[in-house]
């Protein structure tokens, strides 16, 4: 199922425009990941399978690329990342 934009883009402006703007484009690209990957799961030929998770390689590179430019946005999104990738880490242990 792919995701749905749950309000209306229209009615930010600026700052807040352009953060929204990059998470619907991260939302749309991890979309296609799952997509891409579930159809390779789905398919016995090797050359589809191989072209179907090639292209969803690419799509995580797309994601890296927004969220880079998500994160000099964004100062509280790179702190609570930080903060989500410590409490990962103490877990681990």
């Amino acid at each position: 199922m792919l995701s749905q934009i749950p309000f209306e883009l229209s009615k930010l402006s600026g700052d807040d425009l352009d953060r929204e703007i990059l998470r619907v484009a991260i939302i749309a690209e991890l979309d296609a990941i799952n997509l891409y990957e579930q159809l390779a799961s789905m398919t016995d030929n090797k050359l589809m399978k191989k072209v179907f998770l090639d292209v969803a390689r690419e799509e995580k590179t797309h994601v890296g690329e927004f969220q880079a430019l998500l994160l000099m946005r964004d100062e509280e999104q790179v702190k609570e990342l930080e903060e989500g990738k410590e409490e990962v880490e103490e877990l681990k242990d």
